[in-house]
């Protein structure tokens, strides 16, 4: 008998284009590659120069391939820096697709000429071929620089299921403890942008939501006319690392059982941007790692008794959400004291537990411990 194989595997190196970042780095030689290797030689003149190198690769063949390693040594000069990016271990490269590798060549801020004027950067990428019906891992979360580990039991943070990219604590008491303002606030989610909305962890005292039994947010109402004039100039440290919002106000129908559908219909509706503002329902309910007791309005106050163990934003006390009742104009959804979902006239009193969202761009410390809380740098 015979047997033949029709398939072509060729990955390879099609490209390498260079360009200044910052300063006036030059090429000691125009950048070259054949179908395995790149290379470059960058001449750096004054610290703070840059510059960038883009390496294209093409799987040409009809085999699809992944990252199985880059190897990145450190460098062998602390003068002079490397950034790689764009190109992950794990990554997919489909057959007739490219993927970019970025290395940034830098000379560090130095205060004397290093007696070492050189260094040498060897970066390696190992392919093979792509297991049928691969899928890439995941990129790591990040908050503030630092990788988080997700979970999917237990306390912790984990992908939210109903809006792709976006990240949310859940559990009885998970570490996400962070001192903002110099008190104590806990990080409810990591947006698909990469902003970290944040909740005070001790609510504020009781007041009415809007004093002419109004439900619409944007009136505007008291409680945001609070929360965004006296409140917001109660903030004086990292102020200037809020970012202003539009929050969802979609309404939202009483005791429903589709989480998604809720989650929709809040989205249906955004506010004008606002530094301050209030949680929605369902990120009480996305707050808890009890999906099969907990994982809608219905199931939840069905078994509050239970839900209430296994969801940090429980607070024991009556407080508001930024969520309208949809069958009536008057009405807002509010966490009551036994860890059920209710609705008052907005008229009435509750306490407040006012959410902002925080810059993607910020660098944080600390582990997120009650005794270790993230710290913005």
């Amino acid at each position: 008998g015979t047997s033949n194989i029709t398939s072509n595997w060729s990955v390879k190196i099609t490209d390498i284009q260079s360009k200044v970042v910052s300063g006036t780095p030059t090429n000691a030689s125009e950048p070259t590659h054949t179908d395995a290797t790149a290379t470059f030689r960058t001449r750096l003149t004054n610290p703070g120069d840059t510059m960038q190198y883009d390496v294209t690769v093409l799987n040409e063949g009809d085999i699809d391939a992944k990252l199985d390693k880059i190897t990145i040594p450190e460098s062998t000069n602390p003068a002079i820096g490397f950034e790689v990016s764009g190109i992950e271990e794990g990554s997919l490269l489909e057959a007739g697709q490219t993927a970019l590798l970025t290395v940034i060549v830098k000379y560090n801020d130095v205060t004397e000429q290093p007696s070492d004027l050189t260094a040498d950067l060897k970066i390696t990428l190992d392919y093979s071929q792509a297991p049928e019906g691969y899928v890439p891992p995941a990129p790591p979360a990040t908050i503030g620089g630092q990788e988080v580990e997700l979970v999917e039991s237990g306390d912790g943070l984990y992908e939210d299921e109903y809006e792709a990219g976006r990240y949310v604590y859940k559990g009885a008491n998970p570490n996400n403890y962070i001192t903002f303002n110099n008190e104590t606030w806990r990080i409810l989610s990591i947006e698909a942008d990469g902003r970290i909305k944040i909740v005070r962890d001790e609510l504020l005292s009781s007041r009415v939501w809007d004093s002419t039994n109004s439900n619409n947010w944007d009136r505007p109402s008291d409680i945001k006319t609070y929360l965004n004039g006296e409140y917001l100039e109660s903030i004086t440290v990292n102020k200037e690392k809020i970012v202003p919002t539009t929050w969802s106000i979609g309404k939202v129908s009483s005791g429903n059982n589709d989480l998604a559908g809720q989650i929709a219909s809040e989205n249906g509706t955004h506010s004008q941007e606002a530094s301050v503002g209030l949680i929605t329902v369902s990120e009480y309910l996305r707050a808890n790692t009890n999906k099969e007791e907990c994982g809608n309005f219905s199931l939840n106050n069905r078994n509050y008794s239970t839900c209430k163990t296994t969801n940090w934003l429980f607070k024991g006390t009556v407080y508001w959400t930024i969520s309208p009742r949809s069958s009536n104009s008057s009405t807002v959804f509010d966490v009551y004291g036994n860890g059920s979902l209710g609705n008052g006239y907005s008229s009435n009193t509750c306490a407040v537990l006012p959410a902002i969202t925080l810059s993607s761009d910020i660098s944080l410390s600390g582990s997120g411990t009650s005794g270790d809380p993230y710290r913005i740098n």
